[in-house]
C-alpha cells in the first residue's frame, strides 16, 4: 500500500502496528509544537496570544485529520467493522471501546468483506 492509499483513502485494512505508529507520530508532533508554543509565548502579557505557533497548531490539527480518520477506518476494517464505527470516538467513556477495538483487538484473519490483511 502506497502512503498516498494508506493517508488519503478509506478503503483496505491496516493493522495495530500501522494505527500505533501513525498515533504515536501524531502524539509526537502536537507534543512539539505544543512545547514550541510554551517556549514562544509571552508569559508576562496575558492578553497576548501564542501568535504563529497557535496558527502552527491549528494547520497542524487541519492537517491531521483526513489521514486520522483514514487509519482509524481501515483500522476498522480490520476488525470487520464498518468505518461509520469512527462516530463513536465522539460518545464519551463509550468512544474508550475505539480504543481497545483499534489499539488492542488483533483483525480478522485472512480476507474478510473489506480486502485481505495488509
Amino acid at each position: 500500500m502506497s502512503w498516498g492509499q494508506l493517508l488519503f483513502s478509506f478503503d483496505g485494512r491496516v493493522g495495530r502496528g500501522v494505527y500505533w505508529g501513525f498515533t504515536v507520530a501524531v502524539i509526537v508532533l502536537f507534543c512539539l509544537l505544543a512545547g514550541v508554543m510554551f517556549m514562544t509565548t509571552d508569559w508576562s502579557n496575558p492578553q497576548a496570544g501564542g501568535g504563529l505557533s497557535s496558527v502552527l497548531m491549528f494547520v497542524a490539527g487541519l492537517l491531521v485529520i483526513w489521514p486520522a480518520l483514514a487509519i482509524q477506518a481501515k483500522r476498522w476494517h480490520d476488525v470487520d467493522k464498518s468505518a461509520w464505527w469512527i462516530l463513536i470516538g465522539f460518545v464519551p467513556v463509550v468512544g474508550l471501546i475505539a480504543l481497545v477495538f483499534n489499539g488492542f483487538i488483533a483483525g480478522t484473519p485472512g480476507a474478510n468483506r473489506f480486502g485481505n490483511p495488509a
